[in-house]
This record gives C-alpha cells, structure tokens and sequence, in this order.
C-alpha cells in the first residue's frame, strides 16, 4: 500500500499502519521470503512487527483485518459499536476477490506463497484505494 500511494502521489494524504493482533513477532522484521518476493517486485518490506493498539481505532478511519480470525480479534478490542464499523477485511476491497475470504498465511507453505499473497494484497490495495478516493474526495 505504501509503495501504491508513493505511486499515485498520495503518500501525505493517507496515513497507513501495519500491526498484528498477536505480540509472537512483535520488533521482528518481515519474513525473509515475504522481503524477497519484495524484493522481486520492487518493494521495500522493511518494517519492524508490531502489536496492534486499541488506541489506533481513534486514529485511524478503517481497520483492515487480513483474515476473520484476526478480524474478530480486532471486533473485540473495539471499544464501541462505531470503532466496530471500522473493522473490515482486507479481501472485500479486492472487486474480482471472493467476499468474506481471508489472505492466506503463506509462512509454513512452500513454492510460491508469499508471491500468491502479493498479488492478492496488490488487488486488494488497489480497491482500497480506489474506496477511499470515492468515498474521501482524494
């Protein structure tokens, strides 16, 4: 999504985060194979993981789960029905992506994964997108 918006020169209008709803990983980087599939691509996956903050439903205008699970962990952190409205899954931004489905974990798969979860996390980045210019003016 950064490199989208770094694209479509939006870099300073949309405010984007990534954590996790768990802290197993919290301060690692990103798995060596997602960095090079990444890499492959012309991505920078540098980050560092980081847990998820109950504060970020003040902050921020949506809440993307990557999967149910997570996205019912995050319904639960809600604070009130509207930070609940925030929570959506990220697949449902994706117009020719199955509804309600969850991006695969490609981390105890083999072959192409984390490149299937790429293309995946692009379609869906791009509706996303394309959502918040529709819906904020942008």
């Amino acid at each position: 999504m950064r490199h989208l918006l770094q694209t479509e020169g939006l870099s300073d209008a949309i405010e984007i985060d990534s954590a996790g709803t768990g802290d197993w990983h919290v301060g690692e980087p990103p798995d060596r194979r997602a960095r090079a599939a990444g890499k492959r691509r012309g991505l920078d996956l540098n980050g560092r993981a980081q847990r998820f903050a109950p504060k970020s439903f003040a902050r921020f205008d949506y809440i993307v789960a990557m999967d149910r699970n997570n996205r019912h962990d995050l319904l639960r952190l809600a604070p009130d029905e509207s930070s609940q409205r925030k929570v959506l899954l990220f697949r449902n931004f994706d117009p020719g992506g199955p509804r309600d489905a969850d991006v695969p974990d490609p981390y105890y798969g083999e072959g192409d994964g984390f490149e299937r979860v790429l293309d995946i996390c692009d379609a869906a980045c791009r509706g996303l997108l394309n959502h918040i210019r529709e819906n904020h003016r942008l």
